[in-house]
């Protein structure tokens, strides 16, 4: 997969990091100009990264009625392997959960990307130390390269869901497919507490929030559809609302196009996704 290399620096004082989202700054901030997008930047010329092909589990999502997250164990724990993978051995945040200080001020790494999202988050896998190759310029990233980032590094310890979008190349996500069942298989981090197939039995918001384990983009469509429903746990309109929604999906062992509330099954309070993650490429919006 050709991409763009950009050494830089991960800093996090003023942020809200979380598991698979964290701000970086590159050595020469002309070198967001390359990246398609636009790359939404700040006036120290630092962005908000969106780790490509995965995803941890929700620290605080805005809602209308205000921030959500889900269990608290495994969100964090995501954000703390994540931080110390990068370098950051101390970091000291307030009671917004905004970081103050870090030990070291600053962590050198560098990233491949190919663009940023609708929200100009920089789409990109995020690797550690000095760039394998020169910043700003072309290269191809194979395998071996993805195994040095934490995208990679997060699937393997069990702490993140592998979440595919059509501009991640098949051989890169046939490695992420396999830390994922490496990590299942040592039942690491939050699999064993996966309820996202098996199903869960929707009671309330509270309950998303502290104990239920399921894949973040089906926890943000639930959580709300249920701020939407005023305090009704009732899941009778979810997967409408979901359809509503418009995200869209590839099954790749289907060859069929279609839409996310195709994969929902609800049956009373009970919802599950019915195709493996594996087996799904969501369309970028």
């Amino acid at each position: 997969m050709s991409v763009i290399v950009i050494e830089g620096t991960y800093r996090l004082v003023g942020s809200r990091p979380d598991g698979d989202s964290i701000r970086f700054y590159p050595n020469k901030p002309a070198e967001w100009d390359l990246v398609p997008g636009p790359v939404r930047r700040n006036a120290k010329g630092g962005a908000q990264l969106r780790f490509d092909g995965i995803d941890t589990l929700e620290t605080h999502y805005p809602t209308k009625a205000g921030e959500v997250h889900q269990p608290p164990k495994f969100g964090q724990a995501a954000l703390q392997e994540l931080l110390t993978w990068v370098g950051f051995t101390d970091v000291r945040r307030d009671e917004r959960d905004t970081v103050t200080s870090t030990v070291p001020e600053h962590a050198p790494g560098y990233i491949f990307t190919r663009g940023a999202d609708v929200h100009g988050r920089c789409v990109a896998f995020a690797g550690r130390g000095r760039a394998p190759g020169p910043s700003g310029e072309p290269m191809h990233v194979d395998v071996a390269a993805v195994q040095q980032t934490a995208n990679h590094h997060l699937l393997l310890q069990g702490m993140a869901y592998p979440t595919f979008y059509r501009k991640l190349f098949p051989d890169l996500r046939t490695e992420m497919i396999d830390a994922t069942e490496r990590a299942k298989s040592r039942r690491s981090g939050l699999w064993p507490f996966d309820l996202t197939f098996s199903g869960i039995k929707v009671e309330g918001l509270s309950q998303l929030t502290e104990s239920a384990v399921i894949m973040p983009k089906l926890f943000r469509r639930l959580a709300d559809y249920l701020v939407l429903n005023d305090g009704d746990p009732s899941l009778a309109g979810f997967r409408d609302y979901v359809e509503e929604r418009g995200d869209r999906l590839f099954i790749i062992s289907t060859g069929h196009s279609t839409g996310f509330d195709f994969v929902i099954n609800v049956a009373d309070q009970t919802v599950k996704l019915t195709t493996p993650l594996e087996d799904l490429v969501f369309e970028e919006r």
